[in-house]
């Protein structure tokens, strides 16, 4: 049995190399957009935080599931309209470009929600 990832390098070695290029491209966006969040793994795969969980990501058989969070998918909902999305969960489809500027927007939005969700009075700029 597969023992579960210690971070996001050692989750994202198990995944063919276009897979991994993919996967490498989220984590570039969000960390372009959100350099002070920290990486980890949580629910067994690769999670940004920031004043709590910020966004999830995770390949599959067919998609890469990204995860904002019912609030991230709410906001950018028109966007999103091409993808299958569930409440929290949007999945692109691993034969189609990612969608990396919507999904740094979407960063943002999220960065926005839990700054503003630990402390009400501040704003992100």
């Amino acid at each position: 049995m597969k023992t579960a990832a210690k971070d996001i390098d050692e989750y994202l070695q198990d995944f063919p190399e276009d897979i991994q290029e993919q996967l490498q491209g989220i984590r570039h966006s969000i960390r372009k957009v959100a350099p002070e969040a920290v990486e980890c793994i949580n629910y067994g795969i690769p999670t940004f935080k920031f004043h709590g969980n910020l966004v999830h990501f995770a390949a599959y058989k067919t998609h890469i599931g990204f995860y904002p969070g019912a609030s991230g998918i709410a906001e950018f909902k028109k966007e999103l309209a091409p993808y299958p999305t569930a409440k929290g969960t949007v999945q692109f489809p691993l034969d189609k470009p990612l969608p990396l500027e919507l999904i740094s927007d979407i960063v943002i939005f999220r960065l926005d929600e839990n700054i503003r969700k630990a402390n009400p009075a501040k704003k992100r700029k």
